[in-house]
């Protein structure tokens, strides 16, 4: 059977195309399987495949979780990197939102007041020019849309059946210059200590699940950010 897989981040420019469509033995397939196949008929991507999570239908799917033809089947390499931006999108309640456009904090807070809540607090994560020794021009950002809001949802969630308070989210794809935001969280709740916690945790679980990917340009040239263990994941955080 043939599967549709999407690519990104290192994978896409190693393959030089955002997907690839595998012939695979006829089913069952799973997961896991789909992995070990890819990573025996690409022996040169070997071990980024190795690395990488499959999600299928915007979900992160175990090695024994069944692959068909209908699973929208995409390869994720370990987040926090990024190349060429893709479409914009937001949940229905606009409370997430991934754009190639610059944040606005301000419109993000708006989203999370409420009256009964008595603290609200803004995080903004940019790009900033130093990392020891090493001089940063600009960060570049891609993310698998559809399951990035997803997951998203998935931590505004979470942060209200925790704490019973509102969160949103804004991330930046494209190119994102020195001082500029790529990623903004707004929290209210009703007092500050459950805001300051609420928003740690966003950041945290935003940094570990969702799939986002950056590309460090500088003085040296670009190097992916999280699939080199010798990179400091998410720089600009």
């Amino acid at each position: 059977m043939q599967i549709n897989i999407r690519l990104f981040a290192g994978l896409a420019e190693l393959f030089s195309a955002s997907s690839l469509k595998f012939q695979a033995p006829e089913a069952p397939l799973t997961a896991g399987g789909l992995k070990a196949l890819l990573a025996a008929a690409y022996p040169e991507a070997a071990q980024q495949i190795h690395t990488s999570l499959v999600a299928i239908d915007h979900e992160y799917a175990p090695d024994e979780t069944p692959v068909t033809e209908d699973s929208e089947v995409a390869l994720i390499p370990p987040v926090s990197g990024g190349e060429p931006a893709v479409a914009d999108g937001e949940t229905a309640d606009g409370m997430f939102i991934i754009t190639g456009r610059p944040l606005n904090a301000e419109a993000l807070l708006d989203k999370v007041l409420d009256q009964n809540h008595g603290a609200s607090l803004v995080f903004v994560g940019t790009t900033r020019e130093m990392t020891g020794d090493q001089l940063t021009t600009a960060l570049h950002y891609e993310a698998y849309t559809p399951m990035a809001l997803a997951k998203l949802q998935e931590i505004g969630n979470d942060v209200r059946s925790r704490w019973n308070a509102n969160c949103a989210i804004a991330h930046r794809t494209g190119l994102v210059g020195l001082k500029e935001a790529s990623v903004i969280i707004a929290v209210s709740a009703a007092h500050r200590d459950i805001c300051y916690e609420a928003s740690r945790y966003a950041i945290e679980k935003l940094k570990a699940d969702v799939p986002v990917w950056k590309k460090d340009i500088n003085e040296s040239g670009e190097v992916w950010l999280g699939s080199d263990p010798k990179a400091k994941a998410y720089k600009s955080l």
